[in-house]
């Protein structure tokens, strides 16, 4: 009886330590990836609005759409001159993947100084493509973004800039 047991023993110890598992399958896959190349923008002409007169008595606004061209808004108190001054959308190369389409995002607000104590806000941003491009065959396209400039009623007269800049950003979509 003793050997009975002790050879049971013996057996369970043996298949405890056992790792043979018939249910059990294991199977592989690979890994890869694709990098693409990296979206990149890059300003290549500034805003300017050109030469704005302005009502001593009435606000206005001077609109400039991404094709560079300019009109009048808001109330009638700006005029654009005949000596327009330099007149330019702002204009950057978009450049990355081929054939890729990608978002645009354009600021709500900035605010242009003449140094001194006087200020306009630009804002009403607009562009060319609008809200999402597609990246030509070689990998480029020309962004183009427009504005609204809002002038107060006998502004001061001066060449207003922003330190900041016109922040445009783009990504992959």
């Amino acid at each position: 009886m003793k050997n009975i047991f002790k050879s049971i023993a013996i057996a369970v110890t043996v298949l405890g330590f056992s790792n043979v598992s018939f249910a059990q399958a294991t199977a592989t896959a690979s890994a890869s990836a694709n990098i693409i190349t990296p979206i990149s923008i890059a300003k290549t002409v500034d805003m300017n609005f050109g030469n704005v007169a302005v009502s001593a008595t009435i606000a206005g606004t001077a609109v400039l759409a991404p094709a560079g061209t300019r009109t009048t808004g808001g109330a009638g108190g700006v005029t654009l001159p005949a000596t327009t001054g330099t007149v330019s959308a702002a204009s950057f190369d978009v450049a990355g993947q081929a054939s890729y389409t990608y978002a645009i995002t354009l600021p709500s607000s900035t605010t242009i100084t003449d140094g001194a104590s006087h200020t306009m806000t630009v804002d009403n941003f607009t562009s060319v493509p609008a809200t999402t491009g597609t990246l030509s065959g070689s990998g480029t396209q020309t962004l183009n973004v427009g504005a609204t400039l809002n002038v107060s009623a006998g502004q001061a007269s001066g060449t207003y800039t922003n330190a900041t800049g016109v922040p445009v950003t783009v990504n992959y979509n």
